[in-house]
């Protein structure tokens, strides 16, 4: 790990921007899925989410330290996709800031009131890469059942935690996100004068990120993250899933991370989203946190320890999903990670 130097170096210094409204953290996620049922039975019986409630072609799903209605929507649809992505503000009237600021650039807002059970008014958004956001403060309440070990489940999954956006130019979608007031914590870059940010990771919460970008074909989804409370709850889900007869559905890991320190699995659901449980990364709430730089060209970023990641990891996620239902188009990154690991091994060889 070295400090980035030059272009790179100056964006990932520069301070979040002082916006007029509060972004908490990240709160929901809702997907399109294939079959709703197998998605209950994998969600529900396999990984232990708690169902807030049901609608016609709609599920409603919760962690078990979680208070909030809900943290994941699955709905069923024709076509597996992303719908939307969501994070809570601090009071209601930061929904009209946010709206002003985001009309200013260009982006077409849209209020939405109780479009969930539970939920109230939400502003819709478009981002200018193309992803589905969503912001809101009101949502009905759960008692929390952190400590209701004699019912859980799975790992279990405690909570959501951050979401992994596939985006073809980091450097831009990362400035975006500077300017929503999110601070970066860690960064991948290639190395030499051509610098390039290959991973970032920003948070609003005090710890690694709510949101992550990762280079490749874009607006797509890379992945939920989901926290779990310790490294045993991942390997104990590990041996759950499958003796549920769902190893398969195991792509990477179980490993730690070198970026973020988190200790991971890598699961693909069955309408082939890839979800991670993740468990022990680390404080990053002091105003003079200094993001930490990794160049792309250590293996050690991705896995600590663990097998490298699979080009399928890299290459495949989840499409974004327009107003009509149907993917939007990709684009290709013109930066890969993987070109570095490759150099980096024939300089060895």
């Amino acid at each position: 790990m070295t400090d980035g130097p030059g272009a790179v170096g100056d964006l990932v210094a520069a301070p979040a921007a002082q916006t007029p409204y509060d972004i908490v953290r990240t709160a929901w996620a809702e997907l399109a899925v294939l079959d709703l049922a197998a998605s209950e039975q994998y969600y529900v019986d396999v990984l232990g989410l708690i169902v807030s409630a049901r609608a016609p072609g709609a599920l409603y799903l919760r962690g078990w330290e979680e208070r909030l209605h809900h943290s994941l929507v699955l709905r069923e649809g024709p076509v597996a996709g992303l719908r939307r992505l969501a994070f809570r503000v601090r009071e209601e009237s930061d929904l009209d800031a946010i709206a002003t600021d985001l009309a200013a650039r260009g982006c077409e807002t849209e209020n939405s009131d109780g479009e969930h059970p539970g939920s109230g008014r939400a502003l819709h958004v478009r981002d200018p890469f193309g992803f589905p956001l969503a912001f809101f403060h009101e949502m009905e309440q759960f008692d929390t059942q952190l400590q209701r070990f004699d019912l859980q489940r799975g790992a279990p999954v405690a909570r959501i935690d951050h979401f992994n956006l596939h985006t073809t130019d980091v450097e831009a979608t990362f400035r975006f996100w500077k300017t929503l007031g999110f601070r970066c914590t860690e960064y991948i870059s290639t190395d030499g004068p051509d610098e390039r940010i290959t991973g970032a990771w920003l948070a609003r919460k005090q710890t690694v990120h709510d949101v992550a970008l990762t280079a490749g074909g874009g607006p797509r989804l890379h992945h939920l993250g989901f926290a779990v409370p310790d490294t045993s709850g991942v390997l104990r889900a590990c041996d759950q899933i499958a003796a549920a007869g769902h190893a398969a559905t195991i792509e990477r890991g179980p490993g730690r991370h070198g970026v973020s320190n988190a200790f991971f699995v890598y699961l693909r659901d069955p309408s082939g989203h890839r979800i991670e449980l993740y468990a022990c990364d680390y404080y990053t709430g002091d105003p003079d946190h200094k993001p930490l730089r990794w160049s792309a060209a250590d293996a050690s970023c991705r896995s600590f320890w663990g097998a490298r990641a699979p080009d399928r990891w890299y290459n495949e996620s989840s499409v974004v999903l327009g107003d009509d239902g149907l993917p939007v188009a990709v684009t290709d990154a013109d930066v890969d990670e993987r070109d570095s690991f490759r150099a980096e091994v024939a300089q060895l060889s």
